[in-house]
């Protein structure tokens, strides 16, 4: 076997799993409707069994949440509607005494236009903070009228502008996502000393590190050309990330980041880095001796049904093949070059992982959901959760309204977008097209209230009390109380008690699964996804997934003798398998065995 690069650096963040909190969604205590930090207190318990060390919660800071709470007015200030900072420092408290952690969401890329760096920045160009954004003077239209700088589309609404006009000011700032949100200018020293002091600020509050929001676009090339046409005719602006994803000055920037804050402690980060997929560019930030970030959100299984090279709505058919190698990829990738990887299929930014990798239908969303947590719990790197995952949440049903049920401002765009140029009858096959992308891609459907019980509002907020969002159709046969209830000795395993096994299966066996050598088995062509997970100590364990509903057959290779089937995605989650040669594999099924030395 080829060393195991890596294995003799264990860090606490790397056998850490972690738990993604959308706070307002996750539980209400103040009979508001909108989730709220108590109500993150109240659950730790739950957190505990199941596994949890780290509790990741999405933004909680001051924000009139035109994005959700990534639009920030203040990062020092709790917004009222989660609480306050005692409520946190509270909720740091008490994750101590259970031995768990609290990561922040760091979101510098831009701020929230109600901010006091931007209000004093819009005010005047001679403005001491005017610099702390990205303003240009317009281009003129034939008759004089202001039009955006270059032809950059906004993220979260392609049909319009990157660009925003202040008339007050007769300039453009850069608003990347919406015009709720301006970037900041990264070029400014005094702004990344900002951005320094507000890291450091939570850090000594007891926070164990971040998570950052889009950090691969605080770099602009400060040219800001226009971008090429991809949308094609028709569209006036263009995807313009060639110009801002990991820019000219991207990795000074984090190094300086490392030196200034994150060397002092033993902080944990993870970068969301999006249209990023290159080997060589990745190491860069996460390699162990790159001192930048220790791991980032790679798309790739994210991005696995879009077009390649359009935007995320999009829809591209995909197969186990397209698993098969995104995993490899990047499993031997961190081995081979020293990096580390993030673990994780779901995220408050994507659709529920077995309505988008498996059936999520009522006979089959229950093994879907357990052949998605075998796969996760044996793969190496840190491991993410996201609320409702272990319970094995499922998109929201076709029949929702999308104009009054779907609230996102993506969604929300997009949908609009689509009327005005296909609606009214002009192109009802392109209309349907759009209404199936939001079905199946939208990011409403991570972000329904979390399913507790089978009560009212389904626990997420008390009985009479009308939720901000709309709770998922099927709390009454999904939700936590439910699934701890059952103890796994019946028929079915529930989600949540295959989670806890295999989260609990991971930590003992880590020398395996987090820092374990891998290697896909058998051929490229198999309609099954096997791979071996070996360790120094702790032997060789063979995983073979079907991503299918049939019925599959597969030939267990020479040299693989399996000694037991130790773990299995169906019933009780125990495993009889016939033959040590050749196994059937039931639809959605995953098994785990250990084989023989």
């Amino acid at each position: 076997m080829a060393p195991l690069t890596g294995t003799e650096q264990h860090r606490w963040w790397k056998e850490a799993v972690i738990y993604q909190i959308y706070p307002s969604t996750f539980k209400d205590t103040n009979g508001d409707g909108w989730g709220d930090v108590k109500g993150i207190t109240s659950k730790l318990d739950y957190l505990k069994e199941l596994g949890i060390d780290i509790v990741w919660v999405s933004p909680i800071y001051k924000s009139p949440q035109a994005d959700m709470g990534y639009d920030i007015a203040d990062y020092k200030v709790i917004d009222p509607i989660y609480g306050s900072l005692e409520d946190v420092d509270d909720l740091i408290t008490e994750l101590k005494k259970r031995d768990m952690k609290l990561m922040m969401d760091l979101v510098v890329n831009h701020t929230s236009e109600m901010h006091p760096w931007f209000l004093s920045s819009r005010s005047s160009k001679s403005s001491s903070k005017r610099s702390w954004y990205i303003w240009k003077t317009p281009r003129r239209s034939s008759t004089g009228e202001p039009l955006p700088p270059n032809n950059w589309a906004q993220i979260l609404g392609e049909a319009n502008s990157a660009w925003t006009y202040d008339a007050a000011t007769d300039e453009y700032y850069l608003s990347l996502f919406t015009p709720n949100q301006p970037d900041l200018n990264w070029e400014n020293p005094d702004v990344r000393a900002a951005v320094y002091d507000v890291m450091n600020f939570w850090l000594a509050r007891g926070a164990c590190g971040y998570r950052m929001d889009v950090i691969n676009m605080i770099s602009k090339d400060q040219r800001f050309p226009d971008a090429a046409e991809v949308l094609g005719p028709g569209h006036d602006y263009h995807p313009g990330g060639a110009y801002f994803v990991n820019g000219p000055r991207m990795h000074e920037f984090l190094q300086e980041m490392h030196r200034e804050v994150l060397s002092k402690y033993d902080a944990i980060t993870v970068g969301e880095m999006p249209g990023v997929s290159d080997i060589d560019e990745v190491l860069r930030s996460v390699g162990s001796t790159a001192g930048e970030l220790n791991m980032i959100f790679i798309f790739d299984i994210v991005d696995i049904d879009n077009e390649p090279g359009k935007v995320r709505f999009t829809l591209h058919p995909w197969d186990v093949h397209d698993l098969r190698r995104i995993v490899r990829k990047w499993q031997r990738a961190m081995i081979d070059r020293d990096g580390w990887n993030s673990v994780f299929v779901e995220n408050h930014d994507n659709p529920r992982s077995v309505s988008r990798y498996c059936n999520d239908s009522d006979r089959w969303r229950v093994k879907g959901a357990k052949l998605l947590a075998l796969m996760q719990t044996t793969l190496a790197g840190t491991l993410f959760v996201y609320q409702g995952e272990e319970l094995g949440m499922r998109n929201v049903p076709t029949s929702w309204d999308i104009e009054t049920e779907y609230k996102d401002i993506e969604a929300v765009n997009f949908w609009a977008k689509s009327k005005r140029l296909y609606g009214g009858g002009k192109d009802p096959a392109k209309m349907a097209l759009a209404r199936e992308i939001l079905e199946k891609k939208a990011r409403d459907h991570s972000r329904t209230p979390m399913q507790w019980t089978a009560g009212p509002n389904a626990g997420f907020c008390a009985e009479g009390v009308v939720p901000w969002m709309r709770v998922n159709d099927d709390w009454r046969a999904v939700n936590a109380e439910a699934q701890l209830a059952e103890r796994g000795d019946g028929d079915e395993m529930s989600v949540w008690r295959f989670w806890q096994r295999g989260l609990d299966s991971r930590k003992q066996h880590k020398d395996v699964f987090v820092y374990g050598d891998f290697q896909t088995v058998g051929d490229d062509r198999d309609e099954v996804f096997a791979y071996l997970r070996t360790g120094d100590q702790g032997g060789r364990w063979l995983v073979v997934l079907n991503f299918s509903g049939a019925v599959v057959g597969w030939d267990v290779p020479r040299g693989m003798e399996v000694e037991k089937w130790v773990a299995g995605s169906l019933d009780n989650g125990e495993v009889e398998k016939k033959g040590e040669e050749r196994i059937e594999l039931r639809e959605w099924e995953g098994i785990l065995g250990r084989c023989k030395d």
